[in-house]
């Protein structure tokens, strides 16, 4: 998942629109990350700048950001510096991962200076830099000292200096024979990893994409035969003409659980199905939705994290539990042993005396009548002893009938808190959490806090459209899961659950007709993408009737029993949803 040097010369192409316009507004939303206003004729253009370690990127971005109430100093020496500036060059050295944006500005005296605004992309070292027109160092968003990097220091006053560049294959302008002439060299090595020491600004994606097409699919090492190289240098020399023609293709590469993977500037087959791709029109767009996409699954991870490591917690304790009740349950096993014992005692009474510490007694119960050994207390009669037993066995009876309820009850509270667990992993936003939060609130789980805000107003179900037209709607958490299936759908609507598996309500509004085969599979394949088998490769969903379905009276919110069911093996296709998703309002 890098921003190669490849990419970000498409970035540079779709910023040089840009240059003339001036810089209107400056933002530091986050420590890492700045917001520059291009404003021009057609309007104003905001650009991201980020030196994350793991974002580190700069593109059109049209995302709303927040920013701090006070702004960082260095948000505040921009502004002095640049606010105003004109925009007057781009410029990428080679496909080195760096951009230097000269602005012409007037300084404090009145006088016009060429101040550079440079971006270096480099991993955990990126950075973004102002520089004056003298070449020195004005200040860094992130100041490299010698407690740092003996290296390359980075600070105010310091002249500022390039990474060095290494000896490596411009994509642009590289000629086929001097491509050649660099590949023969290596003697041994697998393709992908000798093209990215060979050529700059090329991300291992895209060199696995190239060694993908010249071995048709198998994995190669060097040295090439002649039809390998020559296979090779095609696909090379078709990548820098996409690059120079503008006819890249963005797109992002996802799995089939709709993690987020990698993304290029070229059409990636290497995955085949096992990846799931998206295409953006620009380099901007992709960008943005694919790190937008990405720190709003890490945000709502984060405010969910409390939350995960409770649940975790109460599973653990309850299961604890249960293991321990069943352990006591075993051992109520004794109990007709004890009453067995009682009896061979009261009807032998006569035969035994007070101080007897062992009964050898005949096994009426058996019908060979064999002799067993009964131990006694000696400080009691034989009628006490006789009652002693009796006693073990009222106790374990009554053990025994309330560790089997308890048990039942513990192991209905480790569903539930499982199903919220499933819940909480399917959250698609802060709302679904703060609804999560109450729910457990209101069974007791969570201590009531008077002195929070008012929760978000509940979301209404995620709603899907068929591809024969009709309405299918999913359940949030379990709350929803019990309005949707009790008071939402009409009694001929079909509900869907996944069997045996955690997950959301599914109903398909029917509206009086009968939906054909393809609406109920796509229904169950979303029945199956909301549920704890998102990962399976088969998933067995149960449907039924809305009528059949019914709610146990004292039951936890989401659980319900239901009859007359059928059931569909379906794979979830994150693709199919997507696609049948409709856009909330």
């Amino acid at each position: 998942m890098a921003l190669d040097g490849a990419f970000l010369y498409c970035i540079r192409s779709e910023l040089l629109p840009l240059i003339g316009s001036r810089i209107d507004k400056i933002y530091q939303p986050t420590r890492d990350s700045l917001v520059l206003s291009f404003r021009a004729k057609g309007g104003a253009t905001r650009v991201l700048f980020s030196a994350g370690a793991d974002a580190a990127r700069v593109h059109i971005t049209r995302a709303s950001v927040e920013n701090p109430p006070q702004p960082p100093m260095f948000c505040m020496l921009l502004r002095k510096h640049l606010s105003g500036g004109k925009l007057e060059a781009i410029e990428q050295d080679g496909l080195e991962r760096i951009l230097r944006f000269r602005i012409r500005c007037t300084n404090e005296l009145g006088d016009s200076v060429l101040l550079s605004l440079v971006i270096e992309i480099m991993g955990r070292c990126s950075n973004i830099i102002l520089v004056n027109e003298t070449g020195r160092i004005l200040d860094s968003i992130r100041r490299v000292d010698e407690d740092i990097s003996r290296v390359r220091l980075v600070l105010p006053g310091m002249e500022y200096l390039a990474p060095p560049r290494e000896d490596r294959i411009c994509l642009l302008d590289a000629e086929a024979e001097d491509i050649r002439k660099k590949l023969t060299a290596y003697q041994e090595g697998t393709i992908s990893k000798v093209l990215i020491r060979c050529f700059e600004g090329i991300s291992p994606i895209v060199a696995r994409e190239w060694e993908f097409y010249t071995g048709r699919g198998e994995a190669l090492s060097f040295p090439l035969s002649d039809t390998h190289m020559e296979r090779l240098l095609f696909t090379i020399s078709r990548t820098r003409d996409i690059l120079k023609a503008g006819k890249a293709e963005f797109q992002t590469l996802r799995t089939k659980e709709g993690l987020l993977k990698d993304f290029s500037f070229l059409h990636i087959a290497q995955y085949g199905s096992l990846m799931i791709s998206a295409e953006y029109p620009t380099a901007s767009e992709l960008l943005d939705a694919f790190f937008s996409q990405r720190d709003k699954f890490a945000r709502l991870k984060q405010r969910a994290n409390d939350l995960f490591r409770f649940l975790a917690a109460t599973s653990e304790r309850i299961s604890k539990r249960l293991a321990n009740q069943k352990e006591e349950l075993l051992a109520c096993d004794t109990m007709e042993l004890d009453r067995r014992r009682g009896d061979l005692l009261s009807a032998n009474l006569y035969r035994l005396q007070r101080g007897d510490s062992l009964a050898r007694l005949e096994d009426f119960y058996e019908e060979s009548m064999p002799i067993v050994e009964i131990p006694l207390d000696v400080q009691l009669t034989p009628p006490q002893n006789a009652q002693y037993y009796y006693k073990r066995y009222q106790k374990a009876c009554t053990a025994k009938k309330m560790l089997t309820a308890r048990i039942a009850d513990g192991e209905q509270e480790l569903l539930y808190i499982d199903s919220v667990f499933d819940a909480l992993t399917r959250a698609e936003c802060e709302s679904d959490i703060a609804q999560l939060r109450l729910e457990l609130t209101e069974q007791g789980y969570l201590k009531e806090n008077r002195k929070a805000p008012k929760p978000p107003k509940a979301l209404p179900p995620m709603e899907f459209r068929s591809s024969d037209g009709f309405r299918i709607l999913v359940g949030r958490n379990n709350h929803q899961n019990d309005r949707l299936t009790l008071k939402t759908a009409e009694k001929f609507d079909i509900w869907m659950h996944t069997q045996s598996v955690h997950g959301a309500h599914i109903i398909v509004c029917c509206g009086g007709e009968t939906p054909p085969d393809r609406t109920l599979e796509e229904a169950a394949i979303l029945a199956a993408y909301y549920s704890k088998g998102r990962n399976s490769a088969q998933v067995a969903v149960d449907y039924c009737l809305n009528k059949f379905v019914k709610k146990p009276q004292g039951a936890r919110p989401g659980m319900v029993i239901y009859t007359n069911y059928q059931t569909a093996f379906v794979t979830p296709d994150a693709a199919l949803v997507d696609q049948l998703r409709v856009p909330e309002t």
